[in-house]
């Protein structure tokens, strides 16, 4: 019996989670079944792990096969099915999270949530709620107790689960240049099966706006819209999959009262159609539409769990302000003791250990590989059309990069047109303008690089962290920014050239190429190395604001250690570490092409012949700068790659 999304298919499941053709049910002569998978893209999981494209696998009775939403298992040789529709058990037991040093930052919280229901979580700053949240969703695993989502260990079979999970994080995951229309249908694009026809996604995308009535503003550009529409495209995105859990982070953050309550009434229209909706919120204003209550109390324990109409008098207070401020003024207080030891404990918490986990038997965490729903290629190609259409979006982004390599180019012709990048006309010896000229040329480019990266990982961060935990290649991602950076910096270089070279005289033979090409290529691969750079420390700070001060200071390094303000080869320690500057190399590049060691007067007037050996005027050491220059840039992409793991879900991290 075969599954899949197409018609054809003895049992058809109506998913875009589910490949057309998915998987293969077989009875074998004696009387066991086996399943096959047949090359799906989300893959078929057994017992929660996934098993190999297009491998087989024996099941037995106790076996849960998953395909999408669905879950089979055998009873008595017939094959029975389980959609999940969000009418399934979900809790926390035990959960304890340690940071270094051994400070516990939440305390044995447990709770369960009742099916189909919404649930907020509240509590003062520093009760642990960011950090129960992460726990909750895989982000940031709990030392210490289980997540339990229908019975089965979230952290053990996250590959499988993570499709039913989605989470709205406090800052937006969107782009905000795009329509709405445009950014929902690049994460359709990223987050359903490769075989999933555009029709298809239009589908799911346009039902998805009706539900959160958002269809009347499908064509305009996200940043054009209120915070609560934001979040309720936010909301909207994470819909596409179906999951049948929510969780958010501060929705309501910095919005007006009344766009609090439309936030809060559209998460209660959201579990009353069968969803089960976690929020944690600062807001207390809304409460009573919730179906149950979490308050954590200073530590990161719980103080609270139950119907949020009972919880004041449980505290003993008429206002939350007055709880709030008791946690403030007791914190050293046993509020967890004072919790388990209440009535409300027995009648809402107390049988949370009641239900035993389903015990599976668990490979290696080595083995355990999720598979991605596009391959590496098609991620690709839709991340960079995305990132195209970003920037296209941007005007003023656009604009920009055109004008900062123009005006660059146009400082470097501030030096007189006479001279040029040629040997100077007897009598003159040397032209001591032309290192001058290539320094101002080298370091614009440098700047221009680096100003293009800097800040594009850090702006994207909470985007990278949501789409990676449902599938997105690391390296994928990467390559994208680096292409589309790449062309763009290339293109700057052209422009820095033209204008540059533009006023100059350039020597009449170059080394393998007309000269102009070969300074403009060395120009084009210095930016793209600073471009990396820029990529580096994009992954290394937290905010963005840190970006521009590293810049600066990025810059100016570069023009210090060129080798045309003083003499850096022949300096121990000062020479090696100039290696690791792009710009040493890119001057060493032009300064091949240019025979500079001879344009320029020595270093040293009493030793004429103590020439810079990277100036070499031949093309095995013009390529040989070129290599390295390169090379350096190949490194930090390697770098990046490792940096950007730090901003994945735990369990995501191979």
């Amino acid at each position: 019996m075969r599954i899949g999304r197409a018609l054809e298919n003895e049992l058809v499941v109506s998913d875009l989670q589910v490949s057309r053709h998915h998987a293969e049910f077989t009875a074998t002569p004696d009387g066991r079944f086996e399943i096959h998978d047949l090359g799906s893209h989300n893959g078929t999981y057994v017992n929660g792990q996934p098993i190999a494209k297009s491998s087989t696998v024996l099941i037995g009775p106790n076996d849960i096969v998953s395909v999408g939403h669905s879950t089979f298992r055998l009873v008595g040789g017939q094959l029975e099915e389980f959609v999940d529709t969000g009418d399934v058990s979900f809790s926390a037991r035990h959960l304890t999270v340690t940071v270094d040093g051994g400070k516990q930052i939440l305390k044995d919280v447990s709770f369960g949530v009742p099916e189909k229901s919404l649930i907020a979580v509240i509590g003062p700053s520093g009760s642990g709620k960011s950090t129960l949240l992460k726990a909750l969703t895989g982000y940031r695993p709990a030392n210490q107790g289980d997540v339990l989502y229908d019975n089965r260990n979230l952290y053990k079979q996250f590959a499988e689960l993570r499709q039913r999970i989605g989470l709205v994080p406090q800052d937006d995951i969107l782009h905000k240049e795009l329509t709405v229309k445009k950014a929902l249908k690049y994460a359709a694009k990223l987050r359903f099966p490769a075989d999933t026809t555009e029709a298809e996604r239009e589908s799911r995308i346009d039902e998805v706006l009706r539900e959160l009535k958002l269809d009347i503003h499908k064509e305009k550009k996200v940043t054009s819209l209120s915070g609560g529409q934001r979040k309720r495209v936010s909301v909207a995105l994470e819909l596409l999959t179906k999951p049948s859990l929510i969780f958010l982070d501060e929705p309501t953050s910095g919005l007006d009262p009344g766009m609090d309550r439309d936030v809060m009434q559209l998460l209660r229209g959201l579990a009353d159609d069968g969803r089960t909706v976690l929020v944690v919120t600062h807001s207390v204003a809304e409460l009573a539409i919730c179906d149950k209550l979490l308050v954590m109390a200073p530590g990161g324990s719980v103080a609270y769990f139950g119907p949020p109409e009972e919880a004041l008098n449980f505290f003993g207070y008429s206002t939350w302000a007055d709880v709030f401020s008791a946690f403030e003024n007791y914190r050293d207080y046993d509020w967890a003791g004072r919790w388990k030891g209440s009535q409300h404990y027995q009648m809402y918490a107390a049988d949370i250990d009641a239900v035993a986990a389903q015990s599976v038997q668990m490979p290696p965490p080595q083995a355990v590989r999720p598979p991605k729903p596009q391959g590496w290629g098609s991620q690709l190609w839709t991340l960079i059309r995305r990132y195209t259409s970003v920037i296209a979006s941007d005007k003023g982004f656009l604009g920009l990069m055109v004008i900062l390599p123009a005006v660059l180019g146009i400082v470097s012709v501030v030096i007189p047109a006479d001279f040029g990048l040629a040997p100077p006309k007897p009598p003159s010896k040397f032209n001591g303008d032309a290192g001058t000229i290539m320094l101002i040329l080298a370091v614009g480019m440098c700047f221009s690089g680096a100003a293009n990266s800097v800040r594009e990982l850090i702006k994207e961060r909470v985007i990278y962290e949501r789409e990676r935990a449902t599938g997105l290649s690391r390296s994928a991602y990467l390559m994208s920014k680096v292409i589309v950076l790449g062309v763009i910096t290339a293109f700057q270089g052209v422009i820095i050239c033209a204008i540059g070279f533009a006023p100059r005289e350039l020597p009449e033979e170059g080394l393998i190429m007309p000269p102009a090409v070969e300074i403009c290529l060395t120009i084009i691969a210095l930016g793209f190395t600073s471009m990396m750079f820029g990529l580096v420390i994009s992954s290394l700070v937290k905010t963005a604001e840190k970006t521009m001060p590293l810049l600066v200071m990025f810059a100016i390094v570069q023009v210090v250690f060129t080798g045309v303000l003083f003499q850096v080869y022949g300096s121990p320690g000062l020479e090696q570490f100039a290696w690791l500057m792009p710009s040493r190399w890119a001057i060493a590049g032009a300064g091949s092409t240019l025979d500079l060691a001879h344009l320029m007067p020595p270093w040293d007037a009493k030793n004429p012949t103590d020439l810079d050996p990277l100036w070499e005027h031949s093309a095995g050491q013009w390529g040989i700068n070129i290599t390295v220059l390169l090379a350096l840039g190949i490194i930090c992409g390697f770098a990046v790659a490792r940096l950007l793991r730090r901003h994945e879900p735990e369990v995501m991290r191979k």
